[in-house]
């Protein structure tokens, strides 16, 4: 099996994802071809690469330094498990210009010890 982590396969690997992206919503609009359409498909498209946006960093970053992404199938047992659980933490500031401040960054060895 391949190098995973080969920067060369990485960027095939996203501008595969583009292609298909394209591919698949060209399709879709030579089907049904108007504003409509096309609105809904953009709107639902920046809708879902907020949530994994969502569910990768800023579930991470700002509610909970413990967690660590790694698939949405992994956020959705974290998240129907903490939903069970009943319990919740606090969130901590708002994500500005999508990068986390140094003075609230948790760092590895801070979470073991509950961020004090």
């Amino acid at each position: 099996m391949g190098d995973i982590t080969n920067p060369r396969l990485l960027y095939l690997k996203g501008g595969l994802f583009v292609v298909t992206g394209l591919l698949a919503s060209g399709l879709l609009l030579l089907e049904c071809p108007s504003l409509k359409v096309a609105a809904l498909l953009a709107v639902a498209i920046w809708c879902f690469a907020r949530a994994y946006y969502f569910a990768f960093y800023v579930v991470e970053h700002y509610v909970d330094p413990d967690y660590r992404f790694a698939g949405l199938w992994s956020f959705a047992r974290y998240a129907l498990a903490r939903q069970r659980a009943g319990r919740t933490k606090t969130a901590g500031p708002p994500a500005s210009a999508g990068s986390v401040p140094d003075e609230h960054r948790v760092e590895p060895s801070d979470a073991a010890d509950g961020g004090a």
